[in-house]
């Protein structure tokens, strides 16, 4: 896959031009977001993505389109997932609801930063010991199994010792919000690094797929706040997503270590558009499966 000078310079430019402006909209207008308007500002953001997958499609090729298409979804799929316990997060801090969004703003850009660190190091490893895919797919299958049976939810987050000592030291909500997204933001990263790495190799597809799906959380978690009761099978699609990644870092792990075949059976290789369509499909079952679960409960 051939990433030019321009394309990079292109993508960089989009982001950072997409970035200012919701960072001086969120400055200019500090207030709670209601649900109609963050409902258009996250579609502005998906038809943005898609935008730049058609992009790359033309300026690249499919392939690279698709591993945007399916590393994104993924990623913005767990941002959904993270965003409730931000919802906790904020809640138990008592951060005031007009302070959220240049919270949000800090805790993207400290992402970001973190993310790029990460991918950084993985796209190293993963081009020195193909053999790591081994131990991240191991590790997303364990994920996958705990998301499965109920852990990792909102009711896991805590203060711990860091948030503690900063707030025996006096410091303001907004400083405490900020210092908790920074470490939910590495925890997060520790999943999802290694899951969107089982989609593609390429470390600018990698970066670009976190930047777009980190970019619309802003207006999302203000709209996740009336629909938060509602996407109840979120977490087991997630699961499910997450155990097809990790399978298939196994195998891509076994292909580069020359182990094709278990037997007389023969190891498959699963493609860039076989996990494009798995990857929507899961979530499209997960979305309609909780629309009708909340309708028959009455809510």
């Amino acid at each position: 896959m051939n990433i030019t000078g321009q394309t990079w310079a292109i993508a960089m430019s989009i982001l950072g031009a997409v970035f200012i402006f919701d960072f001086f909209n969120a400055r200019r207008r500090p207030r709670e977001v209601k649900p109609l308007e963050a409902a258009l500002w996250t579609i502005f953001y998906i038809a943005l993505a898609l935008g730049f997958a058609i992009f790359l499609a033309q300026q690249v090729g499919a392939q690279a389109s698709n591993e945007f298409l399916a590393g994104w979804l993924t990623e913005y799929s767990l941002s959904i997932d993270n965003l409730f316990i931000f919802i906790i997060i904020f809640g138990a801090l008592k951060l005031p609801k007009e302070r959220e969004q240049a919270a949000l703003m800090a805790g993207i850009a400290l992402a970001l930063f973190f993310r790029a660190i990460f991918i950084g190091i993985g796209a190293f490893v993963i081009h020195k010991f193909v053999a790591v895919f081994f131990l991240f797919g191991t590790f997303l299958l364990y994920t996958a199994f705990h998301l499965g049976k109920g852990g990792g939810g909102d009711e896991d987050w805590h203060e711990g010792r860091v948030l503690g000592y900063f707030k025996k030291k006096g410091l303001s909500p907004f400083g405490l919000s900020i210092i908790a997204l920074g470490i939910t933001d590495v925890l997060f990263a520790v999943d999802s690094i290694p899951a969107i790495f089982g989609l593609t190799r390429e470390a600018f597809i990698v970066f670009t797929a976190n930047a777009f799906a980190l970019l619309g959380l802003r207006q999302l978690y203000f709209l996740l706040g009336a629909l938060a009761s509602r996407l109840v099978y979120l977490s087991k699609g997630l699961a499910v997503i997450l155990a097809f990644i990790g399978l298939k870092l196994i195998l891509e792990a076994a292909h580069g270590v020359h182990w094709t075949q278990i037997g007389s059976v023969e190891l498959p290789e699963i493609g860039t558009n076989f996990s494009l369509i798995f990857i929507v499909s899961v979530l499209a079952v997960t979305t309609v499966a909780s629309v009708v679960k909340t309708r028959r409960s009455g809510d």
